[in-house]
Parts: structure tokens; sequence; C-alpha cells
């Protein structure tokens, strides 16, 4: 797509400019898109200006000095209740009568949907369209309730008296009156009669009716103020304030259609957090439930701390409550019950304590680490305690070797922190020390260990000597005396816990202001007893370092949209000039804008992406509403579940080593590993724990994904693989503009995926001749070890995990009974008559392990080389004479074939032949024994007594030569498999050669072409999916064989398959079984695949190993400033064009992946993990 591709579509454009209109009046509908009757727009008019005419009624009556102000604000807003009253008297009518209309009537489909046929100014419909009328007959009383008040109260806000008053101008006054009553007009419309989209909107539905509640309250906040100030005594503060709300008053329909203030939803969310962080020394929380609790538990505290009578009681209690209110304590019942429940729901059947160490610190809440809590808190409370009660008039004096102390731990803890990322002073030089050019775990770690051990120094002094550094610089403060006052009590609330919340972030902000209580001064420590720590300092200087670095991150990406949009050609759009020219000679308003948005902690809007800078509205910093861990999973949603535990140990040790950076809540990360991409973003992070989401972007790229994954690799790969360079000009980030700045790599167990094009393999002849011959060998194996594992209680692939067909699963299988429940004697096994498919028979089929059902006999012959010339007599039926048609070829009646079907109990000359028995109706295959015995030569008799007696040993568990030599003297037994063997081999259509590679590829995916005996094979669910393993082992053999040579001997041989059987899944993507052997972490997976397009057929091999993914740093405010825009674009503009312009590939901004990592149903990430919560110590 070209970089003039329309930011909206025709019919999107028409669907704004129609919507627009009716954000900026408040629910007017003006604009309809076809001819209505003029009625229908003087009611709006009417209803618009009702407000107006009854608060003009209430400041007539007040000026002519009729009624005093009180009373004409209370006729007003009592006009207004009734008008309000009438309206959804009225809306509500006609709701019913609507109802009862469209039941009777029937819908036209050829009508526009929003075309509504108007017969009169009161007509059910023009009510309807006019008034929606409420979904809740609560909100109907309240809203009611709220427009009366709003009326009364506007009308006094605004008496034309005492805007003289305040402004001392009569014509101020005017302007100010008739503007004023045009925000109200606004706002009570939107609330009573029809409420309009808002532009800025944080949930996808209004459930409850929030929406219509958002204008009017922001009018009552305004009016509060107004209030305050004319019952307090004269305060210049509240006079100045209520002047320039007065005028800012008249902005609010602006800031409304411009989308600023937050609706009501994300107002409380956005305050509690900023509260909970600035105010008390909390963090985000990874969900609303959280952040709730968690604010009303630190509140408390603050609200304690101010009624405690005693300083060293303060000191205590603050100390104590700062350090368990950063523990991670929303899982102390989780991980009492058993260590890594956390994960449980995200792997699935496989347990991520396999993956994790067992005996690591801070997964599981055990002894040590509740010791180890322990002994922080009573040592944290002791040393508290005791400096501020001991030290007494030299607390100030005592402050000054701590906080030397300070300096020093802050600039060691920074610089070792620097080391361990690749980039070092904020991205822009590389590392000289760390490892590049490493593609080997193992020689990586190597490299590394100067790192580890430097950053096992950082972790000590920061977790461990900080915060008791802090605890004593504060203790020792004497504003600890004035608790009393709420500010202190706030700002000591918050201080005590930030120590131990934020330790690195608490640091800095102490060294900020030892610093600037030493500039104070004109040595070094001159004034020093006279400054004192005021606790709201700490607030303003935590405050003010935030916004400092949202500002500096969001001028960064304004930065990078405003020089893109003209350097990359495939951004340059034909108004990219004129864009740029504005904002370079509006520069200043630019500017102020930035800082405006990180003052208010709110997204950057680059409007559709484009260098149009708007503020968003203030949002928590998770952006989005719903619960953390939605996602739009497919197919390969499985690779991200496999490598998320793993993924999640390194990231805990990351984490703890300092390799990502400063770790703050709303941090983003992206992971890279061949096509795999994770997107990592912290939620929450307190002392020891860190909680993060971890995403996983599609696999399936589109031309946009891969324009921009090139990219990511082009970044990492500047940074990690290339060698050690000289030189200063080398030491430069070349792509410091980009969102990405690698950080460091991580050592995760994942798969590695590699794909083979067959050609030359699979339609080699010789290699097709060479499979028939690997084909009976694997049958015989899979035919004996099914004896084995059946003897053993249990068969050969129900309970055994390790086994390719463990996974309990079939392609399109919903079946979930195993073969433990099934015995040889059940009816299950008798002969179907009905004919079944063979896709229906592999549906209908258990994963990895199949029951047989019999068929028709297949009768035997008498002959010298009869399959059964050494059987018994006595197994014999008496009704067929063992002489009787010799002589008579064409008869050929040879044995009868009731033989096995009757007698299942075979005697065999060796006891233990009888663990390797087959169920009878795998013996009653109905081919003619002509065709068996042309076949006979294919079997394999070496390798039958060679893998005979293998078994034999594994069945009794000790090497027997006489036992060995008795079942390989067994013919019997011999000639049973020799039968069960070629029926299978026949009924897959094998018996000359497989002919050709799709043929292979047919019977490989199970859907074999129709055969003589297919009908019985597919009868029995067991026999067909053995013999189907049998093929794609074979197979499998065939594709090592041809790659790697010929195997050379049979020891050989049965090694290799043992190796499939306990390290391999091998079978189709799309089967179930796939899914579950990724989960269980399967060795080595196999699969065969034919690309249509290019005609060719392929080998796809996964390979379980720990391999290094590279993880970089994203801009976490260019994240914010597209999520904002994919919310406008989405919720308000409906702009959800797949080819719109805002989804395109932009190397720099990242902006498709950005787009897909976002919570659905905005974004579509494809596997998305709830949160998780990882330890750090």
């Amino acid at each position: 797509m070209g970089p003039d591709v329309p930011l909206l579509n025709e019919y999107k454009q028409e669907f704004f400019w129609k919507r627009f209109p009716q954000t900026v009046l408040g629910g007017p509908r003006f604009k309809l898109g076809y001819c209505a009757p003029p009625f229908v727009y003087v009611n709006q008019v009417v209803l618009f200006l009702t407000p107006w005419l009854f608060g003009g009624i209430g400041t007539l009556l007040c000026q002519l000095q009729v009624l005093q102000e009180l009373h004409a604000a209370v006729l007003s807003g009592m006009l207004m209740f009734a008008a309000a009253v009438a309206v959804q008297a009225l809306a509500h009518y006609a709701a019913r009568k609507s109802s009862t209309v469209e039941r009777l009537g029937a819908p036209n489909i050829l009508v526009d949907e929003e075309e509504v046929e108007f017969t009169n100014c009161v007509s059910p419909e023009t009510v309807r369209f006019i008034a929606p009328g409420k979904r809740f007959g609560l909100n109907v009383v309240l809203h009611t309730i709220l427009a009366g008040a709003l009326c009364g109260f506007g009308t006094w806000y605004v008496f034309l008296g005492r805007l003289t008053a305040l402004y001392g101008s009569i014509g101020v006054s005017l302007v100010v009156f008739v503007l004023s009553w045009v925000t109200l007009c606004i706002a009570e419309y939107s609330l009573i009669v029809n409420t309009a989209t808002e532009t800025a909107t944080f949930q996808a539905q209004d459930t409850y009716e929030i929406t219509p509640l958002t204008r009017p309250l922001y009018a009552f906040a305004f009016i509060a103020v107004d209030l305050a100030y004319r019952f307090s005594n004269p305060v210049p503060e509240l006079h100045l304030s209520s002047q320039t709300l007065h005028v800012l008053f008249l902005f609010l329909p602006l800031l409304w259609a411009l989308g600023i203030l937050p609706p009501l939803d994300a107002l409380l969310l956005w305050g509690m957090e900023q509260a909970l962080v600035f105010g008390l020394g909390g963090s985000p929380m990874s969900s609303n439930l959280r952040l709730l609790l968690m604010f009303s538990l630190s509140t408390s505290v603050a609200v304690c701390n101010y009624f405690i009578p005693s300083t060293l009681g303060v000191v205590l209690f603050s100390v104590s409550m700062g350090f368990l209110l950063s523990l991670d304590l929303s899982q102390v019942h989780t991980l009492c019950r058993r260590p890594n429940t956390t994960f449980r729901n995200h792997v699935l059947h496989r347990d991520v304590s396999q993956l994790l160490t067992p005996s690591s610190f801070g997964w599981t809440l055990g002894g040590r680490e509740l010791l180890l809590h322990l002994i922080l808190l009573l040592v944290a409370m002791a040393e508290g305690g005791l400096l501020h009660h001991f030290t007494g008039p030299a607390q100030s004096l005592l402050q000054a070797p701590i906080s030397y102390l300070l300096l020093v731990l802050f600039c060691v803890c920074w610089a070792v922190r620097e080391i361990q990322e690749v980039y070092v002073f904020g991205g822009v030089f590389l590392n000289p020390f760390y490892p590049r050019g490493i593609t080997n775990v193992q020689t990586f770690k190597q490299k590394s260990k100067g790192l580890y051990i430097a950053a096992a120094f950082r972790r000590i002094l920061l977790y461990l000597v900080s915060p008791f550094a802090m605890i004593a610089f504060l203790s020792m403060d004497k504003s600890v005396q004035f608790t009393h006052r709420v500010s202190v009590s706030v700002g000591f609330t918050r201080a005590f816990r930030v120590v131990w919340q934020s330790s690195e972030d608490a640091l800095l902000q102490m060294v900020i202001v030892v610093l600037l209580r030493f500039a104070e001064g004109n040595t070094i420590l001159s004034g020093w007893d006279n400054l004192g720590t005021e606790p709201l300092f700490l607030i303003q200087v935590g405050l003010l370092i935030d916004r400092l670095r949202q500002f500096m991150a969001k001028l960064k990406f304004t930065l990078t949209v405003l020089v893109t949009s003209w350097t990359e050609k495939k951004q340059r759009r034909q108004s990219a000039g004129i864009l740029l020219a504005l904002n370079a000679s509006l520069c200043p308003l630019l500017l102020t804008v930035v800082a405006l948005s990180a003052l208010l902690s709110a997204p950057l809007l680059p409007l559709f992406t484009l260098p149009i800078f708007l503020v968003g509205f203030p949002r928590p910093q998770r952006s989005w509403p719903g619960p953390v861990g939605t996602a739009c999973p497919c197919p390969d949603s499985v690779f991200y579940k496999q490598m998320i535990g793993s993924l999640a140990s390194s990231l805990r040790t990351a984490f703890a080593r300092g390799s990502l950076g400063s770790l703050t809540p709303g941090s983003h990360f992206l992971g890279r590993f061949q096509d795999r991409m994770v997107w990592i973003m912290i939620l929450e992070r307190g002392y020891g724990y860190c909680t993060v989401n971890i995403k996983g972007l599609e696999l399936q790229e589109t031309s946009c994904h891969t324009v921009e994954a090139r990219r990511v690799d082009e970044v990492f790969e500047a940074a990690f693989e290339h060698p050690e360079r000289i030189g200063f000009s080398h030491g430069f980030n070349s792509h410091w503009g980009n969102a990405l700045t690698p950080c460091a790599t991580l050592e995760v167990r994942v798969y590695s995926d590699a794909r083979n094009v067959l050609s030359g393999i699979i339609d080699s002849h010789e290699n097709l001749r060479k499979l028939q011959d690997d084909f009976m060998k694997v049958l015989i194996w899979l035919l004996l070890r099914y004896g084995v594992q059946k003897h053993k209680g249990f068969l050969w692939s129900s309970q055994e995990g390790s086994g390719i067909w463990g996974m309990k699963s079939q392609q399109d299988s919903s079946s979930t009974t195993s073969f433990g429940d099934w015995s040889d004697e059940d009816d299950l096994f008798g002969p179907q008559p009905a004919r079944r498919t063979v896709a229906l028979v592999t549906a209908e089929a258990q994963p990895g392990h199949t029951t047989l059902e019999t068929g028709g006999s297949l009768p035997g012959s008498v002959e010298m080389d009869s399959l059964f010339e050494n059987m018994a007599l006595s197994a014999l039926q008496p009704l067929q004479p063992l002489g009787l048609g010799i002589g008579m070829p064409a008869v050929d009646k040879g044995l009868n074939p009731e033989l096995f079907r009757e007698n299942p109990h075979l005697n065999f000359s060796c006891p233990y032949s009888e663990i390797f028995n087959l169920p009878p109706g795998w013996r009653t295959a109905p081919l003619l024994p002509s065709c068996l015995l042309s076949l006979r030569p294919l079997f394999p008799e070496e390798w039958f007594r060679f893998t005979l007696g293998r078994f034999g040993v594994a069945v009794q568990g000790q090497t027997s030569e006489d036992m060995n030599k008795a079942l390989k003297e067994d013919e019997v037994l011999k000639e049973l498999h020799v039968k069960v063997a070629l029926s299978c081999l026949i009924s897959l259509g094998a018996e000359t050669a497989f002919n050709s590679p799709s043929y292979i590829y047919r019977v490989y995916c199970g859907d074999v072409p129709w055969t003589e005996g297919l009908d019985w094979l597919s009868s029995s669910k067991e026999l067909y999916q053995l013999t189907l393993k049998a093929f794609r082992l074979s197979f499998k053999l065939l594709f090592d064989q041809a790659s790697l040579g010929a195997m050379e001997s049979h020891e050989e041989l049965f090694s290799t398959l043992e190796d499939y059987e306990r390290d391999w899944y091998i079978g189709l993507v799309t089967e179930k079984g796939w899914h579950d052997g990724v989960l269980q972490e399967k060795p080595f997976l196999f699969s065969l695949g034919h690309d249509l397009a290019m005609g060719t057929y392929t080998g796809r091999v996964l390979t379980l190993q720990e391999q290094l993914v590279q993880v970089g740093h994203l801009n976490g405010e260019g994240v914010r400033g597209q999520w904002a825009n994919l919310s406008w674009e989405l919720l308000y503009a409906t702009n959800d064009d797949e080819e719109r312009y805002s989804i395109q590939a932009h190397p720099f901004m990242l902006r498709n992946l950005t787009v897909q990592a976002a919570d659905p149903p905005l974004g579509y990430p494809i596997y998305s993990s709830a949160p998780l919560h990882f330890p750090c110590l």
C-alpha cells in the first residue's frame, strides 16, 4: 500500500462527519445523510435551548430583584426537573409504542439502517429518534434529578451580577454568561435527551450508561470550586481559581470534542493510580480490583499515621506497613498451596516446576522466604526506632554521613546496572563489556560471568543495603516530629513505603534531595541543621522526575513521527510538507502539547499516526480497561504457551540483574527469536517481585509484519551479532531513533523451527522401494512392543508419556477415552458391516492408540509353504482335515478361516509367546492366501527374531538365553505376525511399492486410497492407528537415512526407533497431538507438508533447545500514543479497514506490531498471559 492510502474510506468519512458535530453539540443530530422534516430539527433545537430558557427565567427574575439568587436558582432547577420528567415519560411511552409496532410490522431491508420514517412531530419514531430513553429505571431517576440540579446550580454559577463582581466588567460578564450557557446546554442535552458518542472512549461498550454522566459531572466540578469560594473566607488563591475556571468553563465543549477530558471510569482509575504512586508510595496495579484494594489500604496507613500520638510509633508503623504493602501479599495463598501455580493455567498439562529450578529462591513461599522477610522487617523496625529514639538533637548531623553513603550507593548501583545492557547512556553508546557475536548459550554464559558477579553485588546493595540506608536517613529527619500535619503524615507514609516498593527510584529521589541540600549552603554542609527533609519535597521530586522522563520519551516519539514522515518515502504523504511546516511554525504550541500530556501523564496522540499531535485523555498505565490476558488464540499460540515457563525464569534473572534497565510499570519490551515475537509489559513492581504480561504476536507474517520484523532483526543484529568493533565511530547506536533499543539476550528453552524441501528424497525410486522394507520392520517393532506394553498393565500409548503417540489426540478428534478401558474381549471389537471412510475412522480414532474390530476371515493353506505349516494340530479345527484340498490349487481352501476367531488362545510352543499375542480381530483380514504367500519374502525374519529377543529381555528383566531361543523358534508366533503385518501392508496398497510422492503424502496424512483390505483395516481403529504410525515412523526413518546415511545394523535401527518413541512426535501440524507434544516439550517434532504454490513436499522439524532470545526496550510513550490513536480510530471513528494507513508498516515506530499487541478487540495477539508474578531478589 502506498503512503497516500485514504485515512478514512468514503463511507467512514461520511459517517465521521455525521458523528463529530453530534459529539461537539452533546447529542443533537443535525446532519442525517437523508431528508428529514423540519420539525425534527426544530424539536432538537428547542430541547437543546430549554435549559437556557429556564436559566434565563431565573436570571431575569433575579436581575429584576423579584427573587433572590438562591430562590431563582431553585426555580430554574425545578423547571428543568419537570422538563426532564416530561422528556423521559415521553421517551418511555414511545419505546413501548414502537416495540408493539416492530412486532407487527415487517422490516424493510432495502432502507438505510439509520433512516427513519417521520410521521409527525410527536410520533413514536420521532421521539425515539430524538430521545432514545434510558435502559435502566434507576438511571431515569438519577439522570432526571441531576438534570434539575445542574440547571439550578448552573444558573447560580453564571448569574450576571456574580460574574460582574468577579471580573469587574459588564462586557466580559455577558460573553462569559452566553458561552457558559452553551456549555450547560451541551451537558444537559447529553444527560437527559440523547448522549453523543465521546471521542474520549475508554470502554468498548457503555453497559451501565456512565457516558451521559461525564459532561454534567465536569460541570459540577467547576461549580463546586465557585461554591467553595462563595462560602469561605476571602482567599486570593480561590478568587484567582474561580476567575480562571469560569474562563476555562467556556472551553469545556472544545475539550470534550478533542477528547482531552477522560470518561469517569478512566478518570477514577487514573486518579487512584496517581495518588497511590506519587502520594502513597505504591505502584500501578495489574488489575482494577488490586488497585482499589491497595489504594484503600495505603490510605488507611496514612490516616493511622495522622492519629498516632507518638513519633516513635509513627516511624515503626510506617516502616512496617511500608515493607508489608510492598510485598506481593495477594500471592501468599497461591504460593502456600503449591509451587508455580501462577503459571499453571498457561502451560496446561506441563509442570512449570520442571522448567524452573525447584530450589530457586522466591518461586515458592517457603521457610527461607518467610525467614528472610521476617528478618528484614525486624531489622528495619529496630533500625528506624533506635535511630529516631536515641539520636536526639544530633539527628541532622548524623544525616551527613548517611547522605554520602546514599550518593555512593546510587553511583555504584547505576554504573553496574548500565554495564548489564548492550547499550549505555540511554541507548546511545555500545557497551564494551557486553559479549557480542555469540550464538552458543554456554559460551555466552562463560563470557558473561564477570557481568553476573557485578550484578550480584548490585543486587545486594540495592535490595539489602540501600533500603536500610534510606530508612536511617528518614528516621533522623526532624520533620517527623510534625506528623500531625496532613501533608507530613502523607509524606512519611510515602517515603517509608517507596524505599521498599521501588528502591532504585527512591534512591535517586533521595540523592537529588541530598544534592539540593548541599547546593543551598556556601559549603557542602553549611546550614545543614536548618534545612530538614520535608516529606512533601520528596513527593515533588518523585513527581518531577516521572514527568521529566515522560516529557523526554514523548519528545523523542514526536521527533520520530515528524522526521520519518518526510525521510521515509513509504510514509511521505502529499500533505507531509504542509504538516511539517505547520509544526515548525507552531513549535511553541507543539512543545506545549507535549508538556501538557506529560504533566497529565496522558498519552500523546498522533492523529492517524500523522504529525498531528493531540493530548489524549489520562488513563491507567495498562491503557486498557479489561482484564489482562485476553487474546485471539490460534494453533500457533502453542509455541508461546510452551516457552512461557522458561521465559519467566529468564526474565526473573534479567530483572534481578538489571539487564533490562530500570523496571517501571508501563515499560514495554520486545523479544525476537526466528519467527516468534514476544511482547512483554511491566504491570506492577514491588519489593522482591515484578508482575508482567507476556503476549505472543502472530507467526503468519503479512507484508507489513515482515517489513517491521526485518527492521527488528537489523536493530538486534547491529547490537548483538556483530563481533567486537574497534573505533570511536563504531560505538554509536545507529538505530537510536528507532522505537526499539536493544537491552540484553536471555537464555530460553524454545523450539527452533527448520523446514526442508524433500525434492530428491520423496521422489526417489530407490527411496520409495526402501520405504516398503522400512515399513515392515517398523510395523513388526510396533506389534511386538504393543504386546510388551499390554503385558506391563497398560497399552503402548495410553500411559507412556514419552511415546510418540502418547499425546491423546488426533486431527479433529473429540474422543477422550483411553485404551486402558478397552479389552480384547470387548464387544467393541465385533464386526462392522457398514463401510466407513478413512477420514471418519481417523476422526473417531484415539490419539496414538487404536482398537481393532474383526472383519472377514482369511483362508489359509495346507501347502508346505503355508503360513501355518508348523502349527500344532490341536490348534486346527476338526471339521477341516489337514489334508483336505491337496492337489486342488484352484480352490486353495487351506486352513479354516475361522481358526483364530473361534480359538483366540493359540498353542504357542513357548510359554512367553502369549505376551506377544495379538487380538483375534487382527488375524481376520479378508485377503486371498495366494496374495499373502506371494508377499511372504517381504517379511524380515531376521529383524523379527532380533526384535523379539530384545523385547523378551525387557519382559523378563534379565537375560535368559533359553527363553529367547524358545521365543525365536515359536513358528506360531512368527506366522501370526507375518499374517498381520502383510495384511496391513496390502491394506495400504503397498504390496508392490509406494509408487509416488503424492501417494506417500496421502497415506502419511491418513487419507489412504481405497484398497481391498482397507475396510477391514479401517474398521479396527487401534490397528489402523498402529499401521499409520508405522508408516509415519518409516517415512521419518527414510528421511534420516537419506540425510545421514543408511542404518548399518539391527542394533542401530532398534535404537533409532526407541529414540523416535521416546523423544519424537511424528505426525501432522494440524493434529492435537502436535499441540500437546509442544506443550509437553517433546525434544523433537516432525511433520510432512505440501506446498501447493510451489508444488513441493516439505519436512518440518522442531528441536527443543536452549537458545538466546534477544530483548529490547520499547519507547513506552510511543506505544501509549499509538494505542490511544488506535482506540480513537476504532471506537470513535470506527475505522476498522484492514488496509488503513495507521496499520501500515513503519520501520521506526513499529506501528503494525504495536497495533497487534493491543488488547482485543482492538488488537489481535495470538497469546496473552494472565498477570505473572516473578520473584526478583
